[in-house]
């Protein structure tokens, strides 16, 4: 059993390894042979055959005779894998990759709003309450800012009771780790972001559906409007 849980754990850590090796374009087009793979992480071809078909598993990467394992493009990757969210979120975000971060997000974080509002029980409410009191009271510069607002949010989803939102969680957590370091230098920002976050908070202790959504999607309508504007792309249409 020892043995079986250390080879697990040197294939998430040789995992881990190539994945930041592909986000960081270090291998190119194509992998490397297993063999050439094994003698630099320092593992058994077992291992790294392991780590290998871990990956093939979620679309991110292709094996073509006499070609060798092909890099896939990351958006074939399968992002509903909560460790492919994590990964593809190291990545250096483009203006294509965010409008795609923040059209998801209006599709699930308003109606996840809504549905707490309409079906969240008392403890829900109250986390959701908790979770925005620990975030109001910390600048984005401070420590604990990032793990405040993924929490906030993560406990909308959970509140909605629907268990395909809860799923998607991991990439909502990913799109505002992304999205929050870009937006932080801007003045006024963190005023602005408390007062959208309270609007939500409020909205679903009325058990207001109607306006809980709105106020969701007005928290990420003005996400979209400074990002398009940085990186000089479109604002994501609403959906």
């Amino acid at each position: 059993m020892e043995h079986a849980n250390k080879d697990r754990s040197l294939v998430s850590k040789v995992m881990d390894g190539l994945v930041s090796g592909i986000v960081e374009e270090k291998y190119g087009a194509i992998l490397p042979p297993q063999d050439v793979l094994s003698k630099e992480f320092d593992v058994s071809r077992t291992v790294m055959r392991e780590a290998l078909s871990m990956l093939l598993a979620r679309d991110m990467l292709d094996v073509r005779p006499k070609i060798g394992t092909r890099i896939r493009p990351m958006n074939d990757w399968r992002m509903i894998d909560e460790d492919v969210v994590n990964w593809r979120f190291r990545a250096k975000p483009d203006p294509m990759f965010l409008r795609d971060v923040i059209e998801f997000r209006i599709l699930i974080e308003p109606r996840a709003s809504a549905q707490a509002a309409a079906r969240g029980s008392a403890a829900d409410v109250a986390a959701i309450r908790e979770a925005f009191e620990a975030f109001r009271v910390i600048r984005p510069s401070e420590p604990g800012y990032q793990d405040a607002d993924e929490l906030f949010h993560t406990r909308i989803v959970i509140a909605s009771g629907n268990q395909f939102f809860k799923q998607m969680a991991a990439i909502i957590r990913g799109a505002l780790s992304t999205v929050n370091p870009i937006m932080h230098d801007r003045e006024g920002l963190w005023e602005s972001a408390v007062a959208s976050h309270q609007r939500v908070v409020e909205a679903i202790e009325r058990r207001d559906p109607k306006e809980a959504e709105i106020a969701s999607l007005a928290m990420i309508d003005y996400s979209a409007e400074e990002l398009g504007g940085r990186f000089s792309a479109e604002p994501p249409a609403r959906v």
